[in-house]
């Protein structure tokens, strides 16, 4: 599978729970933190939900 690149551009304070848990199952906890992951479906569907959040790459 195709791998992405995810970066933390934005602060999660002031953010909903569940979007902040987003972000920490994305192993995302400070900013400007990236992390590389395959892009499963699963991982497609949680940076939809904190796309306001994160930027994105193909690798």
């Amino acid at each position: 599978m195709a791998k992405i690149k995810i970066t933390q551009v934005k602060s999660i304070i002031d953010r909903s729970e569940r979007q902040k848990r987003t972000m920490q199952a994305l192993g995302l906890t400070k900013m400007n933190q990236s992390v590389e992951v395959e892009a499963t479906a699963a991982i497609i569907g949680m940076v939809r939900k904190v796309n306001h959040l994160v930027a994105i790459e193909s690798i």
